[in-house]
């Protein structure tokens, strides 16, 4: 295969993608990073468009992997000429490959009549204003890791098509529902309206989660990093989640939150060993 130079119109589409939101969500298209998260994508059949790799792939076992699994599956794989990747990547030490991959979220009336995944009744994360990429990978991450059923971004909250969301999410962004920009009152009153459990998290104040009740349809609704949620999504919502910490602790940020909640969650809709 020939290197594309840093000025192929593919390289300058790569770089857009990286780098801009609006020409994200124009092409319906983003880019992931490094070999980890392409191979997710590809084991999820997500729609991957093309894979490129750096000039030196070939001294790398896990690319050179990734590269003969792309072309057994009819992928186009284009070479970058020696420095290109270094000066296209969205990471100080870039990543040796990369894939153009479409879009993957769903509407909301397609994730709310999915089958529940697992066993037990349906969980749902819903994010308001969350804004940091590297909290919103997180919480990804640990809806994969926990058979979340879906994950509602709603209006304000940061591109989960962000490069930095899609390396945080390591992967998960394939494998876990996602549905982007809903406002988050028509989000809490169609949950409401198919009986899910609307909970607010709050740092003090709220119920205990250890003694809440998480057990039927439940969507757990997380806000922004500072803020929180806003009055006007706190007065839709059936009550609030406060997880007891030791006196003088700052509040958990709102991946560590997820993850406390998730986890828990999960556990009570695990069925009883015999």
């Amino acid at each position: 295969m020939s290197a594309l130079g840093a000025r192929h119109q593919r390289v300058q589409r790569l770089r857009r993608l990286l780098r801009r939101s609006n020409v994200r969500g124009a092409e319906q298209a983003f880019v992931a990073e490094g070999v980890k998260v392409v191979e997710e994508a590809m084991e999820a059949g997500a729609p991957v468009e093309s894979l490129y790799v750096a000039a030196e792939w070939r001294s790398s076992a896990s690319t050179a992997a990734v590269v003969e699994r792309a072309g057994a599956i009819g992928l186009r794989v284009f070479e970058l000429g020696p420095g290109v990747m270094e000066r296209v990547a969205d990471t100080v030490s870039p990543q040796s490959v990369c894939a153009v991959v479409g879009t993957v979220d769903l509407g909301l009336d397609e994730l709310l009549s999915r089958p529940t995944p697992g066993s037990g009744p349906s969980l749902v994360l819903v994010c308001v204003d969350v804004r940091d990429p590297g909290n919103l990978g997180a919480v990804l991450r640990v809806a994969g890791a926990t058979a979340v059923s879906g994950v509602i971004c709603c209006v304000g909250t940061v591109d989960p098509y962000n490069p930095k969301v899609v390396r945080a999410s390591a992967g998960a962004l394939f494998r876990v529902p996602l549905v982007t920009d809903v406002l988050p009152d028509l989000a809490v009153e169609r949950l409401a309206g198919l009986g899910y459990r609307c909970w607010a998290t709050v740092p003090e104040g709220g119920t205990d989660y250890a003694v809440a009740d998480l057990d039927g349809p439940t969507a757990l609704v997380l806000g922004n990093e500072a803020a929180g949620l806003p009055a006007d999504v706190l007065a839709r919502i059936d009550g609030a989640l406060t997880i007891p910490m030791a006196q003088g602790t700052e509040s958990l940020n709102v991946a560590m939150t997820a993850a406390v909640l998730c986890f828990e969650a999960a556990r009570r809709r695990r069925p009883s060993p015999i």
